[in-house]
């Protein structure tokens, strides 16, 4: 019995089972890193956000914008591991196209 000819590899298919290169590799490590570092090291009190916000840039905060920086970074690198949980999740669930 032969393959039908939707079945066969379509051109441009291949390109999916080919190893990533080491550039690739580094920017999906590197999307997983960043946030899971800024998570690790964001300090526990809001002084301490404005102390390295004046340390690193320069520009003295008041600890209520401190406090809603922190805030802020939190919700943005828990969201973005949550999406990046998600779209690695949906690349291993198996494919219900027919």
């Amino acid at each position: 019995m032969s393959t039908p000819p939707c079945c066969h590899g379509a051109p441009g298919r291949g390109e999916k089972n080919r190893p990533a290169s080491p550039c690739r590799r580094g920017i999906a490590l590197a999307r997983w890193a960043l946030p899971t570092a800024i998570l690790v090291l964001m300090p526990k009190c809001p002084m301490c956000v404005a102390m390295y916000v004046a340390l690193f840039t320069g520009v003295g905060i008041s600890l209520t914008a401190a406090s809603s920086l922190r805030t802020a970074l939190i919700i943005i690198c828990a969201a973005t591991l949550l999406g990046l949980a998600l779209k690695a999740l949906a690349r291993r669930a198996p494919s219900t196209r027919p």
